[in-house]
C-alpha cells in the first residue's frame, strides 16, 4: 500500500524537520519546502495528498500559494499553520479554499488528528454519488441541479448551487454568515450580505415543494439548514 503523500511548507527549518520526521514515523510520505515558491514548484511535480502550509513565508506566503492552487485543485485538503489568532486570518484562509487551522505551538497529535479527518472526509467525498439527497429533492451541485421525482427538474445558479451545498455539509447545524460570506462572495461586507439575504429567499422558494425543508435565520449568527 503507497504512503500518503503530504507537502509541508514551513520557513522555520527546524520545526519543519520536526513535522517531517514526526509525520514519516506515522508512515506518511513527506516533502518539505523552506518557503512558498519551492513549494509552489513541489506541488506542480508531485500533487501531494494532503498540503500543510504554513502562512508566513518568503517568496510566497501560505495564503497566495493556497488562492493559487485552487484556482486549479478545489479538492486536496489545505491546513494551515500559524501563530496568527486573529479572527480575520482564520476567516481569509477559509475563503480561500483552507480546510483546517493549526495554531502555533501545537503537539504533532493534533496536528496527524486533523490530518487523518481531512483524509476521511476526502474519502467519503470520493465515494459518494454525485447526486446528494435533500428531503424530497436530489441536488447535484455539479450540475447545479434540483430534482423532485422523475419529472421536474429545476437549475440553480452556481451562487444558489455553492450556498445550498455548503448550507447542506452542515445540515441541521448553525452555518457562520460570516464564513458563507467569505467562501462565497470574497468579504463579509454589508452589500455581499444584502446579496446573500437574496439568494437564501430564492433558495427557499425553489425548495417549498418539501415543508419538512426549512432555512432559518439565526439571528446574529448564521443560517441553519432543517431537514
Amino acid at each position: 500500500m503507497s504512503k500518503i503523500r503530504i507537502l509541508l511548507a514551513e520557513d522555520e527549518m527546524a520545526l519543519g524537520m520536526i513535522i517531517q520526521e514526526s509525520l514519516e514515523s506515522r508512515d506518511f510520505q513527506v516533502t518539505l519546502c523552506g518557503d512558498g515558491q519551492q513549494a509552489w514548484d513541489s506541488y506542480q511535480k508531485s500533487k501531494p495528498e494532503v498540503l500543510v502550509l504554513d502562512v508566513m513565508m518568503p517568496k510566497k506566503d501560505g495564503f497566495t500559494l493556497a488562492e493559487q492552487i485552487r484556482k486549479t485543485d478545489p479538492y486536496t485538503p489545505i491546513i494551515f499553520l500559524t501563530s496568527k489568532s486573529q479572527t480575520e486570518d482564520v476567516l481569509k484562509g477559509f475563503g480561500l479554499g483552507a480546510n483546517d487551522y493549526v495554531r502555533k505551538p501545537f503537539s504533532m497529535e493534533e496536528l496527524i488528528v486533523r490530518i487523518k479527518a481531512q483524509l476521511d472526509r476526502q474519502q467519503l467525498r470520493q465515494n459518494q454519488s454525485d447526486w446528494l439527497v435533500l428531503g424530497k429533492y436530489e441536488f447535484h451541485p455539479t450540475k447545479q441541479l434540483l430534482k423532485l421525482g422523475e419529472d421536474v427538474e429545476c437549475h440553480l445558479t452556481a451562487r444558489e448551487s455553492q450556498l445550498l451545498k455548503i448550507l447542506l455539509e452542515n445540515a441541521n447545524q448553525i452555518t457562520d454568515r460570516s464564513l458563507i460570506l467569505t467562501q462565497i462572495w470574497g468579504s463579509d461586507d454589508f452589500f455581499n450580505a444584502r446579496s446573500m439575504d437574496v439568494f437564501i429567499t430564492k433558495l427557499r422558494k425553489k425548495l417549498q415543494e418539501d415543508p419538512q425543508i426549512q432555512i432559518l435565520n439565526v439571528r446574529g449568527f448564521g443560517y441553519k439548514l432543517v431537514c
